[in-house]
């Protein structure tokens, strides 16, 4: 018999930054453990009514989004020198949200903790609990590999210096707020302000699918790539009779969204997107959500809606235009369908080059140069290419018989991280 263990499980972003956590957490439970989710307050409904217990991060952080230096920096306009004044605006949230990973922590004493890359002080806390640490990623970058450069660099390599980009990418939060940090342990756990050794996780999930991304050889076997953490549940949706109708026409629309990004300046992105579609002769759902959209700029080829479950939306698609995102990417996969990535920033490029590489979407081009013709002509390539469909329709396959939550509790229990 499983002895219950107690999980914590911290994560700080964007639902796509949460989401993938919580289908962790589900499968966790299900297997028998006692399961916590930190992370920022606006998603404590969406946890909680799951099923799965929670505690606060810091809500300030997704505000700090629609500042408009994040707006810059996600628009792709003078990101380097807007994310650095975005630091300065950061720096008193982190510093709650190291105490609130702490509060969270102290109260639920984990016997291991699972934390995403932003989640900053997981890995302090688990050496003053004496407790494995396990880094959970939906993006590779966090283990060197010789392979391809990070993801969250602009370059699809460097070459020699590959592995180089991964190691500073993963110790690059440290670093910048090494002082901060030490002040933090010193203060409220009680440790030396700087570790006596460079703290490591015991174990790495990538929670994508190899057929995506395949593992590179030179990875240690204390690294995973389990597959996507779907979560499921949603199967009770169905489209109001509007979309319902919209969708049953002659022809499958294409989804166009761009998830939780910030509109810079959504009138003009709506009207660019309404005319690419005018002009590749196709219809569009437009999910408006997220602000990077408006949902009242009405033409009779598109039909708005606030949001739906990917997985039972993208099936009813012929094709997917959208960011970039790594939850977005994966579900659009899964579905069978041809990607058209319009990144804004940070890992987003990387995914649009695997879509180019594995030849099911066009080539991407960010949010920031996009034009109508460029979409258009992407769109048509998309819809209209028998070999982009076909390519789709396998990857998705693939995509559609593994159980990415599965693999991470069974690598996990392989590698006596849990019982």
């Amino acid at each position: 018999m499983v002895r219950s263990m107690r999980v914590a499980i911290h994560t700080l972003g964007t639902r796509g930054d949460v989401q993938p956590y919580l289908a962790l957490a589900l499968g966790l439970k299900q297997a028998g453990h006692e399961v916590l989710i930190a992370a920022p307050s606006q998603f404590e409904s969406f946890v909680v009514s799951r099923g799965i217990a929670f505690a606060h991060l810091p809500s300030e952080y997704l505000a700090l989004l629609e500042t408009p230096e994040a707006k810059a920096a996600m628009a792709g306009g003078a990101w380097f020198m807007a994310g650095f004044r975005m630091l300065k605006q950061f720096r008193p949230i982190g510093r709650q949200q190291l105490s609130a990973e702490w509060q969270a922590a102290r109260r639920f004493r984990p016997e291991l903790i699972i934390y995403h890359p932003k989640a900053i002080a997981a890995a302090h806390i688990a050496e003053k609990l004496s407790c494995p640490a396990v880094l959970a990623s939906p993006l590779p970058g966090f283990t060197p590999t010789a392979a391809f450069a990070s993801p969250l660099v602009p370059f699809r390599s460097l070459g020699p210096l590959n592995r180089l980009t991964h190691s500073a990418m993963a110790h690059s939060a440290y670093a910048l707020f090494r002082g901060m940090i030490g002040e933090w342990r010193a203060t409220e756990l009680h440790l030396a302000n700087t570790p006596e050794k460079k703290l490591r996780p015991r174990a790495t999930l990538y929670a994508y699918s190899p057929h995506v991304v395949p593992v590179p050889p030179d990875w240690p076997n204390t690294v995973a790539v389990t597959g996507y953490w779907f979560l499921g549940g949603d199967d009770v949706w169905q489209p109001d009779p509007q979309l319902q109708r919209f969708v049953e026409g002659d022809e499958r629309p294409v989804y166009v969204g761009f998830g939780s990004m910030p509109g810079v300046d959504p009138t003009s992105l709506t009207k660019l997107v309404l005319e690419a579609l005018a002009k590749a002769g196709k219809r569009g759902v437009l999910a408006v959500g997220g602000g990077a959209l408006r949902g009242d700029l009405g033409a009779s080829h598109v039909h708005f809606i606030q949001g739906a479950p990917h997985a039972q939306l993208f099936p009813l698609m012929s094709a997917c235009v959208h960011h970039g995102g790594a939850g977005t990417t994966g579900a659009a996969l899964r579905a069978g369908k041809p990607n058209i990535i319009c990144p804004f920033f940070g890992d987003q490029p990387f995914w649009g080059r695997r879509i180019d590489d594995l030849g099911v979407g066009p080539r991407s081009r960010g949010v920031r140069n996009l034009s109508a013709d460029w979409l258009a002509a992407a769109i048509a390539e998309a819809t209209g290419n028998p070999l982009i469909q076909q390519r789709a329709n396998r990857l998705g396959e693939a995509i559609r018989v593994e159980d990415g939550v599965a693999s991470a509790i069974g690598f996990l229990r392989s590698q006596h991280l849990l019982n």
